[in-house]
């Protein structure tokens, strides 16, 4: 046991997630609403391994609520990596101010997830409003995680803007759909030099996998456990299928064969 636990310490040290010049073992980000309690919120966390945890800033008490629970006291900045969120905002003068006071917040934090919605029904970005806001965002020093389509020309524009990591849809946020488009996903990691990392659409552990294996840096989510039957058990089972997903990815699947008929046991020294 002592020797596979040292692999596994090595292999972890060489595959760090990189985010803005920080290395992070973990390459699930898990979002902290929809659970029933801040407790349950810590468990689903600690369950899912995950180092990096998003917050909705316009949702979640991280101080300016005086007098109410406090999410910092469950999940202390000490032990994660805060990543404030713009959830709600529509505009990108409402995602710029949103974070703004987030940094304040938190002390000067700067990694931050920008998200800017087209709708209320079916929360797709507004591509426009996101970009108008990355490049306000950038030149104020955020370190920006962006939310946004699937679009490979607006994934390029993002990088090129500065944000530190681009996070295309699977599907819609909260829909559970899975991933609906991964040829625009493939494109989109093949022309990039940053972290491109599936945001929105996970329903299950092979959704996870199945990103993972496309090639993506990492996967983040939210409904797809606080809306588990069990949230806990769910949280695990992403940590495992993303985990396997990154492996798989990096070991190189076989090609794939029609009627290739190729045995695979030996076919020599057969008894006859």
């Amino acid at each position: 046991m002592a020797v596979k636990s040292a692999v596994d310490k090595e292999n972890n040290m060489n595959d760090d997630l990189i985010i803005a010049g920080k290395a992070y073992h973990s390459r699930l980000l898990v979002g902290t609403g929809k659970y029933k309690d801040f407790t349950e919120t810590r468990a689903a966390i600690d369950a899912s391994g995950a180092q990096i945890v998003t917050v909705a800033i316009r949702r979640t008490n991280i101080g300016q609520t005086a007098g109410e629970p406090s999410l910092l006291e469950y999940l202390p900045p000490e032990e994660f990596t805060y990543l404030p969120n713009t959830a709600g905002c529509y505009s990108a003068d409402d995602a710029v101010r949103t974070l703004r006071l987030a940094r304040e917040l938190l002390d000067g934090h700067k990694l931050v997830k920008l998200e800017v919605l087209g709708d209320p029904k079916t929360l797709y970005p507004n591509v426009i409003e996101t970009i108008a806001a990355a490049k306000t965002l950038v030149k104020d020093g955020f370190d920006v995680m962006v939310y946004t389509s699937d679009d490979p020309i607006i994934a390029k524009q993002l990088e090129d803007i500065g944000c530190c990591a681009v996070m295309p849809l699977a599907s819609l946020i909260g829909s559970g759909m899975g991933i609906l488009n991964p040829w625009n996903l493939q494109i989109i990691i093949e022309n990039a030099t940053i972290p491109v990392l599936v945001d929105a659409g996970i329903g299950s552990a092979a959704d996870a996998a199945v990103a993972m294996e496309l090639g993506c840096q990492g996967v983040l989510m939210n409904t797809a456990i606080a809306g588990a039957q069990n949230p806990i058990l769910m949280a695990s089972a992403m940590r495992k299928a993303v985990q396997a997903g990154r492996e798989s990815f990096l070991a190189g699947r076989m090609a794939k064969k029609l009627y290739s008929a190729a045995p695979s046991s030996p076919t020599t020294g057969l008894i006859s």
